[in-house]
């Protein structure tokens, strides 16, 4: 059942600021960190793309594939050796947590990974707008235009007229399962399942063959992107597509999220899940999964690049399957691309670095680390594991399926993401209160 008094404290909050509109805005703005500050200065790149003389040093802040970045920033350097870039990792939930707080202080770095929140960001100046580059640069011929209209916050530009643009991309994600063929011939699985329910009787298979069906890093993303592979075979995408970009009326408390989350609660019943889930990081049932202790993993293609280099010909990759056989191929994925603050003392060298991502050279570098390059033609042609992912984003993209993560959905939604698929892996929730708490966390973003 519904928390009816939570619904109505959120009512009474959000009428505590309707009426506060007829005193000044600042007490309700203060409730968001960051919320009200302004940012001095432009709000587009320059159109001059010249890298000033002398020594510059860019601090790059980023969520994925620490590997990639590092080798990008090397082939960078090498080819511009008066700009040091600086990489500052974070884990993917710290730096969803902190975007805001981070891109809005005094020292916010000069490059940031486009990340949930980023377009709230946008909206109020605190990262450029790159349409000048756009053009200077000639994106839109490196880089399909599809990936780019994920960049533009919904903005025009000031500087151009056109559309804004408020990143670019350094490689195109998608996740899905990967599977140890050694294991899964132990277990007699032969090939990739072609349906969800033939995914179930595989899992099955490697139970009773004494193996761990699964691996799940659910102490922060994994269990996250289990649950979401299964609403994409589930929930209509346009629905979904709905409740992501908050439209008027959309909700995720309907049977196709029941069916996923009842699915979660029920693999975890029948030891399908490796040991300690729930206190795995995503990295290490990767490095787990490495090493032969499941037959399937559950992960992105920007682990692709490190099994590859262990496991060899002895990984394969598929997307999750639907519920019939021919379904369309549908899986979350989101390019990652980087923006630049609005306080960077350097956007020309800035812009250099993004212009170099659209390289061949960086997109031979991003291919070798299990993402998709934005212009697929400009390297040679992936084979193993790597083959089977862009494979698996070739279907989908020309399925239309490629959906964004539900922590889109609003910024604070992915710590309930987190912490409700934690709890139907072990089987404390009902998925009925699950998806309510997620609903709610929707309207208090989306509501008015």
């Amino acid at each position: 059942m519904m928390d009816s008094t939570h619904r109505v404290r959120r009512r009474i909050a959000a009428t505590v600021c309707a009426v506060a509109l007829v005193f000044p805005l600042a007490a309700c703005d203060a409730l968001t960190p960051g919320s009200a500050t302004t940012v001095p200065g432009p709000t587009s790149v320059p159109s001059s793309t010249a890298v000033p003389d002398g020594d510059v040093t860019l601090r790059l802040q980023f969520a994925d594939a620490p590997l990639m970045v590092d080798a990008l920033i090397a082939a960078f350097e090498k080819d511009h050796p008066g700009i040091d870039v600086e990489p500052q990792y974070k884990t993917f939930s710290d730096y969803v947590q902190n975007l805001k707080l981070t891109m809005t202080s005094d020292t916010a770095p000069d490059i940031a990974q486009y990340a949930v929140g980023m377009t709230d960001l946008a909206a109020d100046g605190h990262i450029l707008d790159l349409a000048p580059y756009r053009e200077a640069y000639g994106w839109d011929e490196a880089i399909p235009p599809v990936s780019l209209d994920q960049l533009t916050a919904g903005q025009t530009s000031e500087a151009t007229g056109g559309r804004a643009l408020f990143g670019v991309p350094a490689g195109l994600s998608m996740t899905g399962i990967y599977y140890n063929k050694e294991l899964a011939a132990k277990a007699g699985i032969e090939t990739p399942p072609r349906t969800l329910a033939e995914f179930e009787r595989q899992l099955a298979a490697a139970k009773d063959a004494d193996l761990t069906p699964l691996g799940v890093g659910a102490l922060d993303s994994g269990g996250l992107h289990l649950w979401a592979a299964l609403l994409n075979q589930l929930m209509p995408t346009d629905e979904y597509w709905d409740w992501v970009n908050g439209k008027k009326g959309a909700t995720i408390e309907n049977p196709a999220a029941v069916e996923a989350s009842e699915d979660m609660i029920e693999w975890g019943r029948k030891g399908y899940y490796n040991e300690s889930a729930n206190g795995t990081a995503q990295v290490d049932s990767t490095a787990q999964f490495a090493k032969g202790d499941s037959v399937f993993l559950i992960n992105g293609n920007w682990a692709a690049g490190q099994l590859a280099t262990v496991m060899g010909d002895d990984v394969g990759f598929f997307p999750m399957p639907g519920e019939l056989a021919g379904s369309p191929t549908v899986a979350s994925g989101f390019s990652v691309s980087y923006a630049v603050s609005a306080k960077t003392e350097h956007p020309q060298a800035a812009g250099a670095f993004l212009d170099f991502l659209t390289s061949p050279e960086a997109g031979q570098i991003i291919s070798d680390n299990g993402f998709m390059p934005p212009n697929p033609d400009a390297v040679k042609k992936p084979t193993g594991v790597l083959a089977d992912i862009a494979e698996g984003h070739r279907r989908a993209v020309a399925d239309d399926g490629i959906t964004t993560f539900p922590d889109f959905a609003a910024p604070a939604m992915l710590d309930r993401l987190r912490s409700g698929v934690q709890k139907l892996i072990a089987d404390r929730v009902e998925p009925a209160d699950y998806l309510d708490s997620l609903q709610d966390e929707w309207e208090d973003h989306h509501g008015e």
